[in-house]
């Protein structure tokens, strides 16, 4: 089904009425305690991997390499940061677009920012085959959502404004910053392993029994705990974005499809980009790695969490 997006812009889509807000409302107290729960496990697991660092610094570098290794990881990922959008879009070969080039697209987001308070982001396209989406950049007021061409071509309206929703839901979490927090410490940790390594081989002394150990634990330990986080955050996406559109199963039914042709329609992107994407780009290719390696979550739990947002809401 070719989705409205290109066309004309979709009837039927006023602001929410006091009955629509009331509907969303509902059950808002349970999903204000499933946030606790999450912000929570991020913060666990943020502690986690700056223990992680603390200790492989203390035991490959000492003080002062931890810190210069956290200084250059800071550096890195600063500049990541600020330039974050830019590297995302060319990475996906996305093109910014304006009302004129989607105006269904285009008002859709409007209708949808308008409803989670936020200012408009940049609107983007990718040219992939498969249906998928992702918001980037640094903070709400220089967000860019961005959707592939498959999308466009395989949701209705409803799962449309699902799949914008969560999105939406990202920057509304300011996951963005999150992540780039998550990276420095990530980063961090795996170039004091990879100082600690050559240190070893040139001192002989007590790194040389660390550093190749380090090497390959401790980055291992930090990329689990990173994902880890990514995954928290969709969970949280799907969340703000079932309250954002007020159509917790439309982006259900999206999440599966997206997820059957993600399955079977390859895209070729850097994995350094993929945790950005709703659904994993690159399922095609890793069906066999474990979940302590996967950037998110099951689509079958996101699922059966939106059906339960769902059930809270029915009257």
């Amino acid at each position: 089904m070719m989705s409205p997006a290109y066309g004309k812009s979709p009837a039927g889509l006023p602001f929410l009425s006091v009955a629509a807000r009331a509907a969303i409302g509902k059950g808002s107290g349970s999903a204000s305690r499933g946030s606790v729960v999450v912000n929570f496990k991020v913060f666990i697991l943020l502690a986690g991997m700056t223990a992680l660092f603390g200790v492989v610094g203390a035991a490959i570098a000492g003080q002062g390499g931890a810190l210069v290794a956290l200084a250059l990881a800071a550096v890195m990922n600063f500049v990541m940061y600020y330039n974050s959008s830019k590297m995302v879009l060319k990475a996906y070969r996305a093109k910014t677009v304006r009302r004129n080039d989607a105006p269904g697209l285009y008002d859709t987001v409007d209708m949808l920012r308008q409803r989670a308070g936020l200012p408009m982001p940049t609107v983007a396209i990718a040219p992939h085959r498969q249906p998928n989406a992702f918001a980037t950049g640094r903070n709400p007021d220089n967000a860019v959502v961005c959707v592939t061409e498959g999308l466009l071509q395989l949701v209705d309206q409803d799962e449309l404004e699902g799949v914008l929703a969560h999105e939406l839901g990202h920057v509304k979490n300011r996951d963005m910053f999150l992540q780039t927090i998550s990276a420095t410490l990530s980063g961090a940790v795996t170039n004091l392993a990879r100082f600690g390594a050559r240190s070893g081989r040139s001192s002989g002394g007590k790194a040389s029994a660390i550093g190749p150990l380090g090497v390959i634990l401790a980055p291992i330990g930090a990329m689990i705990l990173q994902f880890a986080i990514s995954r928290s955050r969709e969970f949280k996406a799907d969340a703000s974005g079932a309250e954002i559109s007020g159509k917790p199963l439309a982006l259900a039914s999206a999440l599966q499809k997206l997820q059957a042709s993600a399955q079977r329609m390859p895209m070729q992107i850097s994995p350094s980009v993929a945790p950005l994407a709703q659904v994993d780009p690159l399922a095609a290719f890793g069906g066999g790695l474990s979940k302590l390696f996967s950037t998110h979550p099951s689509t079958q739990e996101r699922v059966r969490r939106l059906h339960e947002i769902a059930a809270d809401r029915t009257p």
